[in-house]
């Protein structure tokens, strides 16, 4: 199965700790990381007073279920020393899954697409970069998603 997983990070070292989820990803025998985008900052989505984002996406190929990608990319935020202390706070590393084939998931640990992509600047750009030509399930062309939003804060590395 083609997933897409977005990556993002704020605390210790952002580049590093998006590195270090990348060689995890990558290292794991059910997964075959075949893409990953440039780095970009991104100001927080909340507004709130917390250092800026480096978000990335990348591409993989597996054979796990939508559930155990999840479970892997979960143990990596774990591994990374993830906190969950409110919304969109500060954070170590987070891997989204974005996009798992061509299913539409809705369940209580897990929605794909991704709920709220459509409207995030950091999580479309680098995802264009990756598969230019990419359908969301649901939602369309990546390029008219793209066009209907405001990327002019995200910044490229």
């Amino acid at each position: 199965m083609l997933a897409y997983i977005g990556l993002g990070s704020n605390l210790n070292n952002p580049k590093e700790q998006i590195k270090r989820a990348v060689l995890s990803l990558n290292e794991n025998k059910d997964i075959e990381l075949n893409g990953l985008s440039s780095l970009y900052k991104s100001k927080p989505m909340d507004g709130s007073q917390q250092p800026d984002y480096i978000n990335a996406a990348c591409r993989v190929n597996t054979h796990l279920t939508a559930l155990e990608l999840l479970n892997v990319c979960q143990g990596i935020e774990l591994q990374q020393h993830r906190v969950r202390e409110k919304k969109w706070g500060a954070r170590t590393i987070d891997l989204d899954i974005i996009i798992y084939g061509s299913q539409v998931i809705a369940s209580k640990r897990l929605v794909v697409p991704h709920q709220g992509m459509m409207n995030r600047a950091f999580v479309l750009v680098p995802l264009q970069e990756i598969e230019p030509d990419l359908e969301v399930p649901i939602l369309g062309p990546l390029t008219q998603l793209i066009d209907k939003i405001d990327t002019s804060e995200l910044v490229k590395l």
